[in-house]
């Protein structure tokens, strides 16, 4: 079993808190496993919780076909419940539900709903129902096909508690994987995090397996969804995505690459539509720019991260693979996974030109992160051996005159080390492991 305890401890901690639990995440990163093997484990082994008193319906399940009508579904559940001890109810993919009219108004009809209707029936009716059950703990799960995870938060507002849960981090994929952890961690990069992939042992399958899993899983959820027709715009984005993880980009900027491959004119906006589906789809994350010394959010520029670099390198078929984007990708997805708040670090600096005249210059830290009240600078690179790499890296750090953390990561096995003007040097690996 691979172990995800930072959910577990998540969901242990929302136990019986009288809100449904709604977890969240990309497709096939684990969410069902989560609830029906690991906290299912957790309650009969150390709450001893009785079989019985839980509850698990799989609305993907040809079986469970019925239970789709909000109706049947919420029958179903309050028939099960026969006495007056603790249940625990696990609803999965919840977003199958199908939204009817209120049979009060169809003389008990059951009619399906459309989007303009109004008195219509929806799983959140369901879930809110179910809820208010008092010896009902409610655990729902909901994916990309009809409704994208972020629609389902938003379905609930401040009426649920959500969990997100992303592919395998580092150290989870470690637990399971084992052995050196430099060697786990350059397969980290290449084949990333999702359960599955991680699983399967040839490295072919495990490759066609995220390539299918991309193209004819993710991309189709977003189509279907957005009703988009114009897919070959779509799959450029994509690929430029992947192409260009962790550079500044803007949706203008975006669009040009486009009409300059597809030879056909795109407005930004199209484009900033298409990114956005990705954003919901938890495909891709954006990290804003932040301006150090103005202490606010800049302008139109964002970088864009994978989920998992498995992901990514499934869409660019696993060739001519950049090594230092793929670190930068780890990095930006650890820091987001231990709880902070990443964005890019940006500042201006009068300078003197050759000429000696004084020039604006603009230098850029990777990531600034907070937590609380933790903040660090980082910047990531390959290594440093080399003078100009070092003074190019360093340089930003010692215009900074603040106070914060400042941390550069290097892709080598070495332990921390106290460079110059308080910057402390780490190896990759060893940050990532010791994050927590």
């Amino acid at each position: 079993m691979i172990e995800r305890n930072k959910y577990l401890n998540e969901l242990i901690g929302s136990m019986n808190n009288k809100m449904p639990k709604v977890i969240t995440g990309i497709r096939r990163c684990g969410k069902s496993y989560l609830l029906k093997e690991i906290f299912s484990k957790y309650l009969i082994d150390e709450k001893k919780v009785n079989q019985e008193n839980i509850i698990q319906i799989e609305l993907d399940d040809i079986n469970n076909i019925k239970y789709r009508n909000p109706i049947e579904l919420s029958k179903h559940i309050n028939k099960r419940i026969i006495n007056e001890d603790t249940y625990y109810v696990f609803i999965d993919e919840i977003q199958l539900v199908t939204p009817i009219l209120n049979p009060e108004f169809t003389n008990g009809d059951i009619v399906l709903a459309k989007a303009s209707d109004e008195n219509v029936i929806t799983f959140v009716d369901v879930v809110l129902g179910i809820s208010r059950i008092q010896n009902v703990d409610l655990y729902v799960t909901g994916s990309n096909s009809k409704l994208l995870s972020k629609d389902v938060v938003t379905e609930f507002r401040d009426k649920a508690t959500n969990i997100h849960l992303k592919p395998l981090s580092f150290e989870e994929f470690y637990s399971y994987y084992g052995g050196d952890k430099y060697a786990a961690f350059y397969e980290y990069l290449i084949h990333g995090g999702m359960p599955l992939a991680v699983l399967e042992q040839n490295v072919a399958k495990k490759e066609n397996y995220l390539k299918g899993l991309f193209n004819t899983t993710y991309l189709q959820d977003i189509l279907e969804h957005n009703h988009f027709r114009k897919t070959e715009t779509l799959d450029e984005l994509c690929s430029i995505l992947s192409f260009s993880t962790g550079q500044l980009l803007n949706t203008q900027k975006l669009a040009n690459i486009i009409e300059s491959r597809k030879k056909e004119k795109i407005d930004k906006t199209t484009v900033d539509n298409y990114l956005n589906t990705f954003i919901d789809a938890y495909i891709v994350e954006e990290a804003k720019r932040y301006d150090i010394k103005g202490n606010s959010t800049i302008g139109a520029l964002r970088k864009y991260y994978f989920t998992d670099t498995g992901l990514r390198n499934a869409r660019l078929d696993f060739a001519s693979l950049d090594f230092s984007q793929l670190i930068e990708n780890v990095v930006y997805n650890e820091l987001v996974y231990h709880g902070y708040n990443v964005m890019v670090g940006s500042f201006n600096q009068f300078e003197k030109n050759k000429n000696n005249k004084s020039v604006v210059k603009q230098y850029e830290v990777d990531f600034y992160a907070t937590k609380g009240i933790e903040s660090i600078y980082i910047q990531v690179t390959d290594n440093i051996d080399d003078i100009q790499t070092k003074k190019r890296e360093l340089r930003p750090f010692y215009l900074i005159k603040d106070a914060i953390k400042k941390i550069v990561l290097i892709n080598r096995p070495i332990q921390a080390l106290k460079l110059e003007n308080g910057i402390i040097l780490y190896g990759i690996v060893d940050f990532i492991m010791n994050l927590k």
